[in-house]
């Protein structure tokens, strides 16, 4: 077993970089916690940029949508957001999380700095 991140999260960060060597506005999401069934593990990311288009994903597709809006308001407010998504949560069963277990996602926005 390996500590390097899988391919995939490194796609993620490469991307961000790209965004942001372009000058343009990033954020990044991290699954953060599990419980039950769920689409992605911890650690999972997705790098979202100003445009609203992203890069990797942190729950199979079921609600990158309101990630990607939290990401913007984060990208405008400079200020994070902790995210929960389960499926006792009407949100997340309106958006499709109905997995049968819970999600929370971590959404910074990030600096070039």
């Amino acid at each position: 077993m390996t500590d390097a991140p899988p391919d995939d999260a490194l796609a993620v960060l490469d991307h961000a970089a790209r965004w942001l060597d372009e000058g343009r506005a990033v954020a990044l999401a991290t699954v953060i916690d599990t419980w039950g069934s769920s689409p992605r593990p911890v650690g999972s990311q997705m790098a979202i940029g100003e445009s609203g288009a992203f890069e990797g994903s942190v729950s199979g597709g079921c609600v990158e949508g309101a990630v990607v809006e939290a990401a913007l308001e984060a990208m405008r407010d400079g200020r994070p957001r902790l995210l929960s998504f389960g499926v006792s949560d009407a949100d997340a069963l309106e958006l499709g999380l109905a997995c049968g277990g819970a999600i929370r996602i971590y959404v910074e926005p990030v600096t070039a700095e």
